[in-house]
Formats: structure tokens, C-alpha cells, sequence
């Protein structure tokens, strides 16, 4: 285990603060934060814009961590999921998705296994591990950023390789609440890869006391997954319900605050038989009247895993026609990276495709 401080769990005001304890003049921490958000950075002696001595400095007391994928696989229509393992042992997944334009969202895991249980995804049917470290959410990007490099694709600058974060991968950010403030800070930082508030998107299953602190701390986009309008259903699905109901977490949305023109994006899986239904999506309708948000409907990703299957398509497109029907903008999410188990609801802490899968069932 290496015991030097990792400079890249600090923000850039955290790193100036870091020189001034090492007797480093705390003005040049700048120029090494800007260092360290570049991909392919892995130590001080390449950093040779920084001074011989401030970098001689860092390599005695501190260190650059970074990931390395232990895995990867590409899936039929471009997805690419990147296994790592840390340092510890536990493995995360991170999954870049491309679009027919040829821009890319990545997402990102926060935490290593998942502690909320919900009884639809593979991350919540595995054992909760730990927290990820700021620097284990950045390192993913950086690591991602790295691969893209080195397999060809080119944009003006580094920025431009990636276009939208989503906090949608293993674990609930939420509940790994400072360490997350910590990470969104450092990719949105100007004098690095500056992520911009509206391309980066957290999402919640309902961590309702950490709403409001999320609205104070940044503006990044809110998700949250709702997967039903009842909270039977909703208490069966996920048991974060338990603790925080529907009432309580559509009132923490309500009182969201939002930029003109911004939504709250509500995520619901369909689910044959359990919230498909005609009446669930006026129920849904009915229980989000008044909160701006749009609706992304998620075919449920099948696992040999767990006793769920997915609504037909004409069920889902009759549910989408009723919450239309309210006024709802409601988009149909084209399910991306299943063959290598990669789609929403399926990381697992491993890479391998659904053929693996049965196996591996818990």
C-alpha cells in the first residue's frame, strides 16, 4: 500500500492548501492540478512545464494515482463497458456510449457494489464493498479519456472527447454524498477538463434529505429513479422507499430548484406485469403534475439473475401514449450495450455478456 498523499482526491483550493503544508508556494498548485486532469499523466517527471524542484517535492510526499482497465469489452452497436480493479481489490465498471452523431456520454460509478437493493438491477443484487474516493470517480474519465487517444478518436482538444457525464453506473452517488461534491468539482474545474453544470447529469434513487444539499453544492442535472407511482410497488421494487416514500421525494422535487428551461429527468423501467399498466402511468402522470421533468421509459434489461422480464413493446409505447396524453415529454430509451452486459441495470462488477451471466448468479 502506498501511503503518499494522492493528489488527485483534491480540488485545486484543497491542492493549495496541500502545498502550503509541504512548504510549497500554494500559487503553483494551479498549474500541477492542470497536470493532473490530463490523461496520460502518470507521474511528476512528466510534468515538465512545473520546476524541477516543486516537482522533486510532490515525488517525496505524494503521488498520482491512476486506473488502468482490467477489462474491456465492445459491444454490436459501439457501447464500450471498461472494467477496473483498485487498489483494494474491488472492481467498478465505467460504460462509454456513443450516439449516431458521434458524441459520447460516459458513466460513471460511485461507489463499488451498491448497498440500496433494488430488486431490478445487478448492482443492487451484489454486496455493498465501499465508497469510491474522489479520485476513483475522476481516474474513470481520465482512464476513459486515455483509451479513446490511443484508439484513434480525434477532436480539437482533449475536452471535446467526451460530451455528457452521467453518475448512472455502480452504486448510489448519494450516499457517497461528499465524496462525489468533491469529484463533480474537479472535472468541472476550468483549469481542467471544465465539464460544464448542464453536460453532467447525478442520479438518485431517492437519498431525499441529500436533495437540497445537492442543490446548494452544484447545478449539475437531476435524475431520479422512480420505477413506479405507488408505494407498494415502489417498496417492493427498491427498498430506499421504506425510508423515503413517494410523497416526501416528489416534494423534495418540487421544491428542486431549476434554471429556466431545466427538467428534472425522471427514469422508469418497464417491468412486464408489476408497473406497466394503463392505470401506473396515470398514476404517474397524477403524482408528478406540477414538477417540471421529462420521463425516459427504460425496457427492462432482462438477467437470468434475477425474476423480471420486460414489457412488450406495444405495452410500453400504450404507456407512453397516456403520459403524452398529460404532457409529459416521454422518450422511449433505446437500450444500449446488453450483449456485454453494459445496459442500464446490469453492471456487476464484472465484463462478460449475458451467455456468462447464469453462471455468476448469486
Amino acid at each position: 500500500m502506498n501511503n503518499k498523499t494522492d493528489l488527485c482526491n483534491f480540488t485545486r483550493e484543497q491542492l493549495a492548501g496541500y502545498f502550503k503544508d509541504i512548504d510549497l508556494p500554494p500559487g503553483r498548485a494551479v498549474q500541477v492540478f492542470a497536470w493532473l486532469q490530463r490523461p496520460g499523466i502518470g507521474d511528476f517527471a512528466a510534468m515538465t512545464g512545473v520546476r524541477q524542484e516543486i516537482r522533486a517535492t510532490l515525488a517525496k510526499h505524494a503521488r498520482i494515482s491512476r486506473l488502468t482497465p482490467s477489462a474491456i469489452a465492445e459491444s454490436r452497436d459501439g457501447t464500450v463497458k471498461y472494467g477496473f480493479r483498485l487498489d483494494d481489490g474491488a472492481v467498478i465498471e465505467s460504460v462509454l456510449i456513443p450516439d449516431e452523431s458521434g458524441r459520447h456520454t460516459l458513466c460513471v460509478s460511485s461507489q463499488a457494489g451498491c448497498a440500496m437493493g433494488c430488486g431490478f438491477c445487478l448492482t443492487g443484487s451484489q454486496a455493498f464493498v465501499r465508497n469510491l474516493r474522489p479520485a476513483e470517480m475522476v481516474n474513470q474519465v481520465l482512464a476513459v479519456l486515455e483509451q479513446m487517444i490511443q484508439s484513434g478518436v480525434a477532436r480539437p482538444t482533449v475536452r471535446e472527447l467526451i460530451n455528457n457525464l452521467v453518475f448512472m453506473g455502480m452504486g448510489e452517488p448519494l450516499a457517497n454524498y461528499d465524496n462525489l461534491i468533491t469529484a463533480l468539482a474537479v472535472l468541472m474545474d476550468a483549469k481542467g477538463l471544465e465539464f460544464t453544470a448542464r453536460r453532467v447529469t447525478v442520479s438518485t434513487c431517492g437519498i431525499v434529505p441529500r436533495l437540497a444539499d445537492l442543490a446548494r453544492d452544484t447545478r449539475v442535472n437531476l435524475a431520479v429513479s422512480l420505477h413506479a407511482a405507488d408505494d407498494a410497488t415502489r417498496s417492493r421494487l427498491m427498498p430506499i422507499n421504506r425510508t423515503h416514500g413517494l410523497e416526501a421525494l416528489l416534494a423534495a422535487c418540487r421544491a428542486y430548484p431549476l434554471a429556466k428551461g431545466k427538467r428534472i429527468l425522471m427514469e422508469y423501467v418497464m417491468l412486464q406485469g408489476i408497473n406497466d399498466s394503463p392505470e401506473a402511468a396515470q398514476r404517474l402522470a397524477d403524482r408528478l403534475a406540477g414538477i417540471p421533468c421529462r420521463i425516459n421509459l427504460l425496457p427492462y434489461n432482462a438477467s437470468a439473475c434475477l425474476p423480471y422480464a420486460c414489457s412488450s413493446a406495444a405495452v410500453i409505447l400504450e404507456f407512453q401514449a397516456v403520459l403524452r396524453r398529460a404532457g409529459f415529454r416521454t422518450l422511449i430509451r433505446d437500450s444500449r450495450g446488453a450483449d456485454i452486459g453494459a445496459a442500464c441495470g446490469q453492471l456487476a462488477g464484472r465484463v462478460s455478456g449475458p451467455a456468462e451471466e447464469q453462471s455468476q448468479c448469486s
